[in-house]
């Protein structure tokens, strides 16, 4: 198996020094080997963890989620249902995160629309909902 250094891991996956290290802390990435000067020496596997945890994270799976999809990948008695559950779950979280952002876009609609864009910002009407708090045109 082929020793890699962290340069090399952070070239092959596009992040940098600094995000391994971090990985290493938050233990999604074991503690590589030292050699006699102290340098760090990953395997492969290494460098194929740090590209599934960036997949992982392209498709909205936090840090933590990620630590546990790969215990459970790890674990011998894991089955793939646990998996699904978990990327079922996770999309159920964006559906949630989507209704927010519509709602958000709807208000902010309103409010575009109740102002003309023209007079002081002093009689702005966006200004104003906000500053007035009103509940019903933030929810």
């Amino acid at each position: 198996m082929k020793a890699l250094t962290v340069g090399d891991v952070a070239r092959k996956t596009g992040v940098n020094v600094a995000t391994l290290r971090y990985y290493e802390r938050r233990g999604l990435i074991p503690r590589p080997a030292r050699t006699a000067s102290n340098y760090r020496i990953y395997t492969e596997d290494a460098a194929r963890r740090v590209l599934f945890i960036k997949r992982a994270q392209a498709l909205g799976f936090s840090l933590e989620e990620i630590k546990d999809l790969l215990s459970l990948k790890a674990s011998p008695v894991a089955r793939c249902g646990e998996v699904r559950e978990i990327a079922a779950e996770k999309i159920r979280t964006i559906d949630d995160k989507v209704d927010a952002l519509e709602a958000m876009r709807v208000a902010l609609s309103k409010l575009i629309a109740e102002c003309a864009g023209e007079g002081p910002v002093s009689d702005c009407p966006i200004l104003e909902s906000l500053e007035a708090g009103k509940p019903r045109d933030l929810h």
